[in-house]
Formats: C-alpha cells, structure tokens, sequence
C-alpha cells in the first residue's frame, strides 16, 4: 500500500509559479510511473504530467513548456513546477502512479490523496 500527501498549491496571480510537492509512503515508490493529475470544478479528473521509473517525462499539450515533472526517488518525492499559470490551470491537483494509459491498471493504483488547490485568479 502506497500514500500519497500532496502540498504546495495556493492562490496565485496569472503569469505566477507554484511548486507542487507529493509525499510517498511505502516502500517501492521507485518502481512505478508517476503523475500528477487535475479535476477542475465540473470535470473529469485528467493526468497533465508524468514521470516514467526511469525519468522520462510526458506532457499534456495544454501544459507543455510550462509544467516540468520530477521526481527524487531516495526521499519518495514527486514534484510539479508550474510557471506561466494561466486561470484555466485552476484545479485541485492530485499525485498516483502511471501505467502510460488511463485504462493501464497501475494507473491509479492507489487511493487518492486529498490534493492541493492551485487557484490562479487576479
């Protein structure tokens, strides 16, 4: 079984940063893909971000050069780093493993934290 503590979110101004932190328990953080996901108000949750067990990286379009994923798998650690946030970024944003395609069964896999609210608004 696997936790996940997310952190980091808050109210910023359009054009501002965040960096989003998750915390991991368990002990076999490293071996899975990783991702942050979003559910804005009155839609569907949706990964923007992940990580692969070896580094890789993938973007959603609407988030590309904006966001970057990383991960520190000796702390159990999963990071977000949004600049240039825009209003439609607004969302609570939430961490969980990543099987390369929402149906994947490590995709999910376990229960979802409580996420942090990133709220961007002038």
């Amino acid at each position: 079984q696997v936790q996940f503590v997310e952190s980091g979110g808050g109210l910023v101004q359009p054009g501002g940063s965040l960096r989003l932190s998750c915390a991991a328990s368990g002990r076999i953080f490293s071996i899975y893909g990783m991702g942050w996901y979003r559910q804005a108000p009155r839609k569907q949750r949706e990964l923007v971000a992940s990580i692969s067990s070896g580094g890789g990286t993938n973007y959603v379009d609407s988030v590309k050069g904006r966001f970057t994923i990383s991960r520190d798998n000796a702390k159990k650690m999963l990071y977000l780093q949004m600049n240039s946030l825009k209003t439609e970024d607004t969302a609570v944003y939430y961490c969980n493993t990543w099987g390369g395609t929402p149906s994947s069964p490590l995709s999910g896999l376990w229960s979802w934290g409580q996420g942090t609210q990133v709220t961007v608004s002038s």
